[in-house]
C-alpha cells in the first residue's frame, strides 16, 4: 500500500520513528525513495568537522570572535568579586584580600573606597561590553560569509547533477533545500560554535569560582553529568532523525505544490481541484504529527533540565548556607557564591532552550551535505580539452552505442552506429519511445553512453571539457522553457553579451521580430513565468531565435515547429534553411514535411536504426518510412 493511499494517521503510526527507531542508519544506504537516495546519520563530531571545513577561509576570523569573547565572559566573571570586596571589606571592615597586590592604591575613607570599587565595576563592564559587541560582529561576518559560499555551492553542484536526480528531487523539492536547508547554516555557525563556547567559557570560569570559594562546591554540580548524557542521547537518537524526516516531508510538500501549480491547467480541466487539496492536507496532518511528535520529545528534554537546574541550584545553595552558618564562609563569599551559581546555570539554561532549534539546523546541515555528497554529472571531467568554435568543424560519429537510464534495466538504444559529416542535416523519425530524443540527449552529453563512444572531429566527447562542448549547441525542444523577464533576455540567454542589434537580426530570422514589434514594450515586453504571455507557436519561435544568437556548431530541434501554424511553419522553415547551414543539425520531427529536405533520415524503432536514406530513397524503398509518409498523408 503506497503512500498515496494511506491517511495521514497510517503514515504516522507506520513511521519507525513512533517505535523509537532514528529511520536513519549511521552508514550510506540506498533508499526507496528517490527523493532521498543518498541518506545517512552523521554523527555531532562529523558535523562539527564539515562545519569546521566549510569554515577554512574565515577560521582567522571566528578564532578573533572566540577570543574577545573569551575576555568578554572575563570582565563579566569579575563583577560578582567586587560584591565580596564590598560587603567583607567595606562594610564589615575586614581586612584587606591577601591576592590584592600591596602597590594597588586603596583609600582609607570606606566611601571612598565604594566609589573606587564602583569605579572598577564601570570599567569592566564597560570593556567586556565592547569586546563581546566586536566579537558579535565577527562571528555575525563569519556566519553571512558561510551562509554565501554554501549557498554558491549547493547551487553550483544541483545545478550539476544527473538529469536523471535533478528530476527525482524535482524543481520544488531542490528549492526547499537551497532555500530553508542552506539558510539554516548561518545560524549554525552561531547556535554550535559561538553559544556552546561562550556557554562553555562562563561555565568554566563559574567552576573555577566556586572551587576557589569551596572545592566541596563542585561535588553538588556533578548532578548535571548524567543529565549531560542524557541529552545528548537524546538529541542523536530520537530528536535529529524526527527533525530531519520533517524537512524531508517539508522538500516533498514544497515539490507536490510546485507541480500542481505547474500544472493548474489541467488540474481545473479534469476538476481535479478538490482531490488535490485533499492530498495536500493529508500532507500537512502528517507534517504537524511529526512535528508534534518532535515537540514532545523536546519537550521531554526541557523537562528534564527544568528538573535538574533547580534541583542543582538548591543543593548548592543549601550547602552554601550551612557553611556560613557554620563559620566557615563569610557573607561577602556567600554573596559571590550565589551571583556566580546563577552564572554558572544560565549557560546550561540557554543551551537546553535551544536544543530543539539546534537539531533543526543539524537536521537541515545533513541534508544539506546529502546533497553535496550526490556525485555530479558523469560527464565533469577535470582538465577536459576546451575548444575554440572556429576550429570545430562537426563531424559527429557514433560507434556502437547503447544506453539504458540510471536505476533502469530497459536498454533504450540498441548497437546504434553513425557517421554525421560536418554540415550535415539529419532528421530523426519514428514512434513515440523510439529512442529519438534520448539520443539527442547522448549528443547533447545531459547523459553518457553505456556502451559505445561518440566523438566529435574524431575527438572523444569523454575528453572535451563539458561546459565548452555544450557552448558549441543550439538546443530547441518540444515543451519550450522561458524564463520570467523579457523578450529580449530570453532570446539573450544563449549569449550574454548579445548587442541589441544581433538579438533583433536572431528576431528576425525566427520569424518573430513581427508579433514583437506589435507589442508597446517591443523587446522589452515582460512574458511571465514560463511565457504564461506568450501563445505556443510565439514560444517556440523564440526559442528559436535563442538558438539562432548561440551561433551552434552544432543544432538539436526536438519537434521545433510542433506548435505552429502552417503559415508561421513556412516562413521558419525558409529562415532554418540558411541557419542550418554550415552547421551539423539533428531535427527530431513528427511532421514529415519538414524534414523531406534533409541529407538523411534515421528510422527508429525500438532504440535502433531500422532505416537510413534521403527522403527519395526511403519512399522508392518502400518500408516504414513510405508508411509513415502515406498515413501522415491520410491524416492531413
Amino acid at each position: 500500500m503506497t503512500h498515496r493511499n494511506l491517511s495521514s494517521r497510517q503514515r504516522y503510526e507506520q513511521s519507525p520513528l513512533l517505535r523509537g527507531k532514528s529511520g536513519l542508519p549511521e552508514k550510506e544506504v540506498e533508499s526507496d525513495n528517490p527523493q532521498r537516495q543518498v541518506s545517512r546519520q552523521r554523527s555531532l563530531l562529523e558535523l562539527y568537522r564539515e562545519l569546521y571545513r566549510l569554515l577554512a577561509r574565515h577560521r582567522g576570523m571566528l578564532l578573533g570572535s572566540l577570543v574577545l569573547l573569551s575576555l568578554a565572559m572575563a570582565m563579566k566573571m569579575i563583577v560578582p568579586l567586587t560584591m565580596k570586596l564590598a560587603i567583607d571589606t567595606i562594610l564589615l571592615r575586614q581586612s584587606v584580600p591577601v591576592w590584592i597586590p600591596p602597590w594597588v592604591p586603596i583609600p582609607s575613607d570606606p566611601k571612598g573606597q565604594l566609589v573606587a570599587l564602583f569605579g572598577m565595576v564601570l570599567m569592566f563592564a564597560t570593556l567586556g561590553i565592547g569586546l563581546s559587541l566586536l566579537s558579535r560582529w565577527w562571528i555575525t561576518l563569519v556566519s553571512k560569509r558561510t551562509h554565501i559560499k554554501v549557498s554558491r555551492q549547493a547551487f553550483e553542484h544541483a545545478s550539476r547533477l544527473p538529469l536523471h536526480r535533478i528530476n527525482q528531487l524535482k524543481a520544488g523539492g531542490m528549492t526547499s533545500i537551497l532555500r530553508d536547508d542552506v539558510n539554516g547554516i548561518g545560524e549554525l555557525v552561531m547556535n554550535l560554535v559561538y553559544i556552546p563556547w561562550r556557554a562553555s567559557m562562563q561555565l568554566l570560569i563559574g567552576l573555577v569560582a566556586l572551587i576557589l570559594v569551596d572545592w566541596r562546591l563542585l561535588v553538588c554540580s556533578l548532578i548535571l553529568v548524567p543529565t549531560v548524557f542524557f541529552s545528548h542521547r537524546l538529541w542523536s537518537l530520537r530528536l535529529r532523525p524526527i527533525y530531519r524526516e520533517i524537512r524531508g516531508e517539508r522538500q516533498h510538500l514544497s515539490a507536490k505544490t510546485t507541480e500542481i501549480f505547474g500544472g493548474v491547467r489541467i488540474v481545473r480541466a479534469f476538476g481535479r481541484q478538490r482531490s488535490e487539496v485533499l492530498r495536500f492536507v493529508q500532507s500537512i496532518h502528517f507534517l504537524t504529527r511529526l512535528e508534534l511528535l518532535g515537540w514532545r520529545w523536546g519537550r521531554s528534554l526541557e523537562l528534564l533540565w527544568e528538573f535538574a537546574l533547580p534541583l542543582s541550584s538548591g543543593l548548592l545553595m543549601l550547602y552554601g548556607g550551612l557553611r556560613v552558618l557554620d563559620g566557615y564562609l563569610s557573607p561577602g563569599e556567600l554573596m559571590m557564591f550565589l551571583v556566580y551559581l546563577v552564572m554558572l546555570l544560565e549557560p546550561i539554561a540557554l543551551l537546553s532552550n535551544s536544543f530543539t532549534q539546534v537539531q533543526g539546523l543539524l537536521a537541515g546541515f545533513d541534508r544539506v551535505l546529502d546533497l553535496l555528497a550526490e556525485p555530479r554529472e558523469a560527464a565533469l571531467n577535470a582538465g577536459g580539452v576546451k575548444l575554440s568554435k572556429n576550429d570545430v568543424r562537426g563531424g559527429i560519429r557514433l560507434d556502437r552505442v547503447s544506453f539504458q537510464y540510471p536505476n533502469s534495466t530497459a536498454v533504450v538504444l540498441k548497437e546504434i552506429s553513425l557517421d554525421v559529416k560536418p554540415g550535415e542535416m539529419i532528421a530523426l523519425v519514428g514512434q513515440s519511445g523510439s529512442g529519438k530524443t534520448t539520443l539527442c540527449n547522448l549528443i547533447a552529453r545531459f547523459y553518457d553512453p553505456s556502451q559505445g563512444t561518440i566523438q566529435l572531429d574524431q575527438r572523444d566527447l569523454g575528453s572535451i571539457d563539458i561546459d565548452n562542448y555544450r557552448q558549441l549547441l543550439g538546443i530547441v525542444e518540444q515543451d519550450v522553457f522561458l524564463f520570467d523577464g523579457t523578450i529580449a533576455e530570453n532570446i539573450a540567454y544563449a549569449r550574454r553579451n548579445a548587442t541589441p542589434h544581433e538579438i533583433e537580426q536572431a528576431a528576425k530570422v525566427a520569424h518573430c521580430a513581427e508579433f514583437i514589434e506589435s507589442f508597446p514594450d517591443r523587446y522589452d515586453t515582460m512574458i511571465g513565468e514560463r511565457g504564461i504571455q506568450m501563445s505556443g507557436g510565439q514560444r517556440q519561435r523564440l526559442a528559436i531565435a535563442r538558438a539562432v544568437l548561440a551561433d551552434a556548431r552544432i543544432l538539436i530541434m526536438d519537434e521545433a515547429t510542433s506548435n505552429l501554424d502552417s503559415e508561421s511553419e513556412k516562413w521558419i522553415q525558409l529562415s532554418l534553411d540558411d541557419v542550418l547551414k554550415g552547421r551539423t543539425s539533428f531535427v527530431i520531427a513528427h511532421r514529415l514535411s519538414t524534414v523531406r529536405h534533409a541529407d538523411r533520415i534515421l528510422v527508429m524503432d525500438g532504440g535502433r536504426i531500422v532505416e537510413i536514406g534521403n527522403h527519395e530513397t526511403l519512399l522508392a524503398k518502400g518500408g516504414r518510412y513510405q508508411e509513415m509518409v502515406a498515413l501522415q498523408s491520410l491524416h492531413d
